[in-house]
């Protein structure tokens, strides 16, 4: 459908602790005709609406939201949380204090030191305290049930009012009291796993200060406008994207790349809002604010990335749907077989499916949060699962394997020159040649501070060389074409060694004078520094099958493939990238395609997980890839491939321990080995195991 025809509504939920609430959010929604997309976030307790306006209203979202069961919290609702907070701090009070009194009783009497101390405490207190602290809960369930959906909470419903039935009001009032704290426990581990959300909301600067007509002005940062000149002064955080326009200073990156070492930026560099000035002042160009900066948009996915369902989140929905039915139906059985309406409520009351629900998303909220802190943006659980079963990793070569620009690898005195002469002279027949290769040059001799003159005769000539005068002698310098239509013999050890760098893949320039030889420069795209070690680790990973894909000539890719040790394809276009990705995958392969996200943007969307390297500021990368390096780092790579299979593992560890726990739990109660108040008690315990064992990942 056209964007003209598509609107968003974004509406804070208040209450939207568990997974199992935010799959009753959306089953409501998805009943409405113009929804087109619906995401839900627990960490943000938020939820966005994709919808046809000529088919659907912002109210009939709403209305359906409260429907089911939950509130829509609307701007400037300070107010009514408060007293939201003091009601339920009110009720939280006295269902605590009845049921301590229970509890206390309980175990005196176990003890033997006082008989029948329960039944000290009034019916009508313990009913009061299972009406008010249960009245939240009940309203949730009856509003979900009008809704024609059944969630966990109406299983111990149904256990409160069985015991209520039984005239078991301690039991009643018990079950209230630990469902109550349950319900804490699931928003507390929430919470835990908000905070790397929060912790990357507070680093964004809140104002800038800029120059408007020769005077500084501080703003709020809404206020401030592509264009303006922001100044940001020693040890003040960057407000917005732009450019240095004056000013020298080291900048620290980590909240965009994760990296540690300040980067020193001078004018014409580029700089990141939420990154902060260490030393100088700098002025700069505003070209990006707030949500669209590089760091919003980064606050933006970390914040959505649970909204991706990975195989394992919708395994566990699957398991949610059948497993209230099917408990209930248990229940049902012990109460017929057994005849004891006791160890029915009991199976009720132990059987939660939050924690089978939970299992997945807070597993993928504390790993995509601390990666984000690590320079490592991944897009949620989805990418994160297709990161643990990654077995090849196809990468592109100019700008990701190598640097992308040309480099003086080596130079060769064919008469006893010295190298530094040799590139002086070369620098200064190249001085105004707009080829590639004289950059490297210009610049190996810029930062050697070697002085080189302008030639005074210049002549360039295409597919072979430079025919230049320099001090009143004449110089070449080329290829050998250009050297045989001179005159110019290159031989003995001087060719040898010649021949021998350009096997290397690298490309050599040869100078000459009227006398003869004088040297040999040979220019390459140099490997970045860390990708050996990268390799090495991939392997480690058991990631064997590496491929290199790249549109240069076929005797680079070789010679830069036998120095990895890896398989490549030559002189290859975009879409023929994607035909060696599409391959690889009908074969059974799990593909990554590393690139720079702008050309080999088509065959990142093809891989089953897509890594863009050094995604800082680019929009095609953070867009296109399912994961994005914010560094040029090729060590993030395997990192990222370990980051996802340690949020695997745990995900099928919490689901494995949710399962057997609840299968556990249930069968003690049917059996009448756990009566209803300690399968209250019971069944909050899954929460903090899940919710423990996923925090491990925020500190991995």
């Amino acid at each position: 459908m056209p964007s003209a025809d598509r609107e968003t509504l974004e509406l804070s939920i208040d209450g939207m602790d568990c997974a199992d609430e935010a799959e009753q959010i959306e089953k409501a929604l998805h009943k409405l005709q113009g929804v087109l997309e619906i995401k839900t976030s627990v960490a943000a307790e938020k939820v966005t609406v994709s919808y046809d306006p000529e088919a659907l209203t912002p109210a009939v979202v709403k209305k359906t939201v409260e429907g089911a069961g939950f509130h829509v919290k609307e701007a400037g609702s300070a107010e009514a949380e408060r007293r939201a907070d003091l009601s339920n701090l009110i009720t939280g009070t006295l269902i605590s204090v009845v049921a301590i009194a229970v509890l206390g009783g309980i175990v005196v009497e176990r003890l033997g030191l006082v008989e029948k101390l329960v039944q000290q405490v009034p019916a009508w207190l313990m009913i009061l305290a299972v009406l008010a602290g249960g009245f939240p809960i009940f309203r949730k369930v009856f509003q979900a049930l009008r809704a024609r959906t059944v969630t966990s909470h109406a299983l111990m419903t149904i256990g409160i009012l069985g015991a209520l039935f039984i005239r078991d009001f301690s039991a009643a009032a018990l079950i209230v009291f630990f469902m109550r704290l349950a319900d804490f426990l699931e928003t507390f581990t929430t919470a835990k796993s908000r905070q790397a959300i929060k912790r990357l909301i507070q680093l964004s600067p809140e104002t800038a200060r800029i120059e408007r007509n020769g005077e500084e002005i501080e703003l709020e940062i809404d206020d401030v406008r592509p264009g303006d000149i922001v100044l940001v002064k020693p040890g003040e955080k960057i407000p917005v994207d732009g450019k240095v326009t004056s000013g020298y200073s080291s900048v620290n990156q980590a909240s965009i790349t994760g990296e540690s070492i300040p980067v020193e930026k001078a004018e014409g560099d580029e700089v990141f809002a939420a990154t902060i000035n260490e030393r100088g002042i700098l002025k700069v160009k505003t070209s990006r604010v707030g949500s669209d900066a590089t760091f919003g948009r980064i606050i933006k996915l970390v914040a959505e990335a649970e909204s991706a369902k990975s195989p394992a989140q919708k395994f566990a929905d699957r398991v949610t749907a059948y497993y209230i039915p099917v408990v209930l139906v248990l229940a049902a059985l012990t109460y017929v077989i057994g005849r004891d309406p006791v160890a029915a409520v009991a199976v009720l009351v132990v059987a939660c499916s939050c924690a089978i629900a939970m299992a997945t998303p807070i597993a993928v909220l504390a790993s995509v949060g601390s990666a984000a802190r690590r320079g490592v943006l991944v897009k949620g659980g989805l990418a994160l699962e297709a990161l643990a079963r990654v077995d090849t990793v196809v990468m592109d070569k100019t700008g990701t394997v190598t640097f992308g620009k040309p480099t003086v690898t080596d130079v060769l005195s064919a008469n006893g020159l010295p190298q530094e002469e040799i590139l002086r002279i070369a620098a200064s027949i190249e001085r105004y040649s707009e080829h590639p290769l004289a950059s490297a040059i210009i610049e190996k001799v810029g930062k050697s501070s070697l002085a080189f003159k302008s030639p005074e005769k210049f002549e360039a000539i295409p597919g072979e060389g430079i025919v230049a005068r320099l001090n009143g002698k004449k110089f070449y310098l080329g290829n050998c074409k250009l050297m045989q239509a001179r005159g110019v013999t290159f031989a003995g050890e001087v060719l040898g060694q010649a021949t021998a760098l350009e096997n290397e893949g690298k490309t050599t320039i040869l100078l000459a004078d009227q006398s003869g030889p004088l040297g040999v420069i040979s220019v390459a795209d140099t490997l970045r520094d860390e990708v050996p070690q990268a390799f090495a680790e991939l392997k480690q990973l058991a990631v064997n099958h590496l491929l290199l894909l790249t549109g240069d000539n076929r005797r680079v890719a070789s010679a830069l493939a036998e120095n990895l040790s890896v398989e490549y394809g030559a002189e290859l276009l975009p879409e023929q990238k994607i035909e060696k990705v599409k391959t690889l995958q009908a074969s059974g392969k799990r593909v990554a395609m590393v690139g720079d996200g702008i050309n080999d943007a088509p065959a990142l969307a093809q891989a089953d997980v897509g890594i863009a390297m050094g995604a800082a500021g680019t929009d095609v990368a953070i867009e296109t890839a399912h994961v994005a390096l914010m560094r040029d780092d090729w060590r993030l790579v395997p990192e990222a491939i370990r980051i996802g299979r340690r949020t695997f593992a745990t995900i099928q560890q919490n689901l494995a321990f949710a399962l057997l726990y609840n299968i556990v739990g249930i069968s003690l109660a049917a059996t009448g080995w756990l009566p209803p108040v300690w399968a209250a008690a019971a069944q909050s315990l899954p929460d903090v195991v899940i919710m423990l064992n996923s925090s491990r990942l925020l500190r991995s």
